[in-house]
């Protein structure tokens, strides 16, 4: 996906409507109160030395980047927001609301923008389940406040 059809993704989901239940959308996810789009994704790593792995980190990690500055222009500089503490939180017990406490299981932090006049955040994120598994740049559209 190109940044200018992944730009448009996200436009797209600052005006849909949530889903009413969890579940697979044209783009990634969604559920009550947010959408999930993977952006982009990788291949996978079981037969990696490392070195692609780590080559494709730094590439996601780039594209992630870039497509930041260009919603930058938009909404302004992002907050940088760890997903760490979430994660903790969530592996000790607590309750975290989605899609908040699904994103702390992959992705290790966010860029974050409160962008629009409906009170939904927009976040940018890249994620990694394992280091076999692929890379993907995820964009989130929530009115979820983050924990």
């Amino acid at each position: 996906m190109t940044i200018a059809r992944q730009l448009a993704t996200i436009d797209r989901l600052c005006s849909e409507a949530f889903p009413p239940e969890p579940g697979r959308s044209d783009v990634g996810t969604g559920g009550p109160g947010y959408h999930l789009a993977e952006l982009a994704t990788s291949e996978d790593f079981w037969e990696d030395d490392g070195t692609r792995r780590l080559e494709a980190e730094e590439q996601y990690e780039a594209d992630r980047d870039g497509l930041a500055e260009r919603l930058a222009h938009r909404w302004g500089p992002p907050r940088r927001f760890s997903l760490m503490s979430v994660c903790e939180r969530a592996e000790a017990g607590e309750e975290i609301p989605e899609p908040w406490g699904s994103l702390s299981a992959h992705v290790p932090d966010l860029h974050l923008w409160r962008a629009d006049e409906h009170g939904r955040w927009i976040a940018l994120g890249v994620s990694q389940w394992d280091k076999e598994l692929p890379f993907q740049l995820l964009a989130v559209v929530t009115v979820m406040d983050p924990p």
